[in-house]
């Protein structure tokens, strides 16, 4: 058993060391074979390089475009709001000039009714002084007349 047991562990052992064993001996490469394998290498990422220059370049200038587009677009915008306000700059000097407007012809007509209140009220204040005189120039009238009728002898009596 103990001599099973040892086969057992050293076919274990070789088996499982096995691929260790199964690399391939490559071929010598010479120096020139790598300095022109180096050459292309070299090469190729100049190549890489340049095309990666020629896109950064290329996607630079569509940033500048996007940015000319928004630096106009923002030009215009400020532009409108510049508009919009003067039109309100207008629109606020044309309501204060109608307000003051307003405002005059309303002080002109309240001036102009308050002077006609105030001749209204003379004029009524001298009508009732002059009723009352009349009414007092009646009276005394009548009191004449009653007295003349008094005084006077009556015509058919003489």
């Amino acid at each position: 058993m103990v001599k099973t047991l040892a086969l057992l562990f050293l076919l274990l052992v070789a088996l499982c060391h096995a691929p260790v064993f199964a690399v391939e001996t490559a071929p010598r490469i010479s120096d020139r074979e790598i300095i022109e394998s180096l050459a292309e290498l070299k090469a190729g990422q100049k190549a890489l390089e340049q095309r990666l220059d020629d896109m950064n370049n290329s996607v630079n200038g569509r940033f500048d475009d996007v940015n000319k587009r928004f630096d106009d677009l923002q030009e215009s915008t400020n532009k409108r709001f510049d508009d919009i306000n003067g039109r309100f700059d207008i629109l606020q000097w044309m309501l204060g000039l109608f307000i003051t407007v307003a405002l005059s012809i309303f002080g002109i007509m309240g001036r102009i009714l308050w002077n006609q209140q105030k001749k209204l009220t003379q004029i009524e204040a001298t009508l009732e002084a002059q009723k009352e005189e009349i009414s007092f120039l009646k009276s005394l009238i009548e009191k004449f007349q009653s007295l003349i009728e008094k005084l006077l002898s009556p015509r058919g009596v003489l």
